[in-house]
């Protein structure tokens, strides 16, 4: 019996080791686009109980899960989630910005070098070259070459910038033909599943559907009115109203020999497409099937693209959500009926959340409202010019003012001195709440606000001054009926800043967590469940009670 039990002792330490090496056969990250914390729990009744409900009764729920830097948008996001950094690390400022060079606004994963692939529009010119450090996909490519990383989604930059620059396959919506596309940054031709899927399931399918709710309507108590004077009416529309018939929609579109896709990407038959063609992925790329743990990032544009046009308190978008949570029902039991429940690790999370329509909160006699930036910003160039002969003042892009660096030179002045200046002339503008300058975005924050700003920028993309507006606002260009409809997001305030994060499968313990978990938390995580390396410029920090006492 004495040989026994030291025996056992000494086998001990060998079986924990062996625990400790055991990883999930397939790594899926989720993120959804525009989704609000508060929707977990506001449709959750209607939520059947193998989709939303299934991963926050049984896995881990981060309860205050926050963006810690600003602009809050779907660039920054999904750059931040994967490489678990800010963008004052990797470079994605926002999802385009001021390119000093080419002297335009450019999409922040454009690429003038970049080919399509897969249809003969622009499309495809694009690539991950604008992402200054490595994801957590990268450095799983990195260490273990033979692991695959394949990154899908209706947006070009939801689907590049998680995939990283060694994705082995990174596809999003073509617009001009209702398929899944890639870039030659990636190949030089589509994979033969990618080509069976497009000619089977594409948006042309999809749009020959008409979008009803999928209960009565009268049952949506969780959303205003359907008839809501805060939503844009689409194209092919009266009202803001259900059912959306697609076929009569577009049907100008049609008679003018093109179909209108854009009407597709806001219904949740979008939804639907991506989520066949990331399962598709699963079972053509032999995803999760040898000793190497993979990984698949899906990111749901949709919701984002119906929530700009209805905003958050209509019945469009609670639908919305409702179906989701069937897609996602889908996904998990096939991942479940693959790897069983401890074969993988999913999480959910979203690359921002959204303000109120801002004319809702105002005729709520709640703070927030719109700053019509056109008429300023004209104002702000003839003071330039006034003071210094020239206007000095190039664009406003995501409330940065990028400066004529190259004349500010010519003309001998200090730029210290015009950004001073300008952020003078900002601060009188009705709805800023703070202006900051290089010497502000150089020093220690005085504050949370500046905090954000200082993580948000980075030299080369970012403007020259930077401004935030206050609680509830927005900017437009110019005011018109259609500016108080509709809603958008990229503030440094809870509402745009609060989402949520859900953990299922393998070892993932049934929790919830109230401790307050940065966005940039989620990669130091996957890091220590993938065993590798922290990658690049990461700066974000494991969620302990994720990894529990097997890790």
């Amino acid at each position: 019996m004495k040989n026994l039990f030291f025996l056992v002792l000494l086998l001990l330490p060998l079986f924990a080791f062996n625990q400790k090496t055991e990883k999930p056969k397939i790594v899926v990250g989720i993120v959804v686009d525009q989704m609000c914390y508060e929707y977990l729990y506001r449709y959750q009744d209607r939520f059947g109980e193998n989709g939303f409900k299934k991963i926050m009764q049984n896995g881990t729920n981060c309860r205050t899960t926050l963006y810690n830097y600003v602009p809050t948008f779907t660039g920054p996001g999904h750059a931040s989630i994967y490489t678990g950094t800010t963008p004052a690390n990797h470079g994605i400022v926002g999802n385009e910005w001021y390119d000093r060079i080419a002297g335009r606004v450019l999409n922040c994963v454009f690429d003038s070098t970049a080919k399509s692939v897969g249809t003969t529009s622009s499309g495809g010119m694009c690539s991950p070259k604008n992402l200054k450090t490595y994801t957590i996909t990268d450095q799983l490519k990195m260490t273990y070459p033979n692991a695959k990383v394949i990154s899908v989604s209706i947006k070009d930059r939801s689907a590049i910038l998680p995939g990283g620059h060694l994705s082995d396959g990174s596809y999003w919506f073509d617009y001009s033909t209702g398929k899944f596309i890639t870039s030659s940054f990636y190949t030089s031709h589509l994979p033969q599943w990618v080509k069976d899927f497009n000619s089977v399931e594409n948006a042309e399918k999809y749009m020959k559907e008409t979008w009803n709710t999928m209960y009565d309507l009268s049952s949506y108590t969780a959303s205003g009115p359907d008839n809501s004077p805060y939503e844009h009416v689409l194209s092919g529309k009266t009202t803001p109203t259900f059912p959306y018939d697609l076929a009569q929609m577009n049907a100008t579109s049609l008679a003018a020999g093109k179909n209108n896709f854009s009407l597709f990407t806001v219904t949740p038959f979008a939804n639907t497409y991506l989520t066949n063609f990331a399962m598709n992925a699963i079972t053509s790329e032999k995803l999760g099937t040898d000793a190497q743990t993979d990984m698949l990032c899906i990111s749901y544009s949709t919701p984002d693209i119906a929530g700009h046009s209805f905003g958050m308190q209509s019945v469009e978008l609670e639908d919305m959500y409702l179906r989701l949570d069937l897609e996602l029902a889908k996904l998990i039991c096939s991942l479940e009926k693959q790897f069983g429940k401890d074969g993988f690790v999913l999480f959910l999370t979203a690359d921002h959340a959204v303000v109120p329509v801002p004319q809702y909160l105002v005729d709520k006699q709640l703070p927030g409202g719109y700053m019509f930036v056109k008429q300023p910003l004209e104002a702000l160039k003839k003071a330039c010019l006034d003071k210094y002969g020239a206007s000095l003042v190039l664009c406003e892009e995501n409330q940065n003012i990028y400066l004529d660096l190259k004349k500010i030179e010519e003309l001998n002045l200090s730029t210290a001195q015009v950004a001073d200046f300008v952020a003078k002339q900002i601060r009188a503008w009705e709805g800023v709440k703070a202006v900051y300058t290089p010497s502000d975005l150089a020093t220690t924050a005085k504050d949370q606000w500046q905090d954000m700003v200082i993580k948000g920028v980075h030299p080369r993309e970012s403007g020259d001054v930077v401004f935030i507006l206050e609680p509830g606002y927005l900017i437009k260009e110019v005011d018109d009926p259609a500016a108080h409809k509709g809603t958008s997001h990229g503030s440094a305030f809870n509402y745009d800043t609060h989402v949520p994060l859900l953990w299922y499968g393998a070892s993932i313990p049934s929790q919830e967590v109230f401790r307050t978990v940065e966005i940039t938390d989620i990669a130091a995580t996957l890091s220590h469940i993938l065993f590798l390396q922290r990658s690049g410029a990461m700066t974000g920090l494991p969620i302990l009670e994720i990894l529990g006492k097997n890790r």
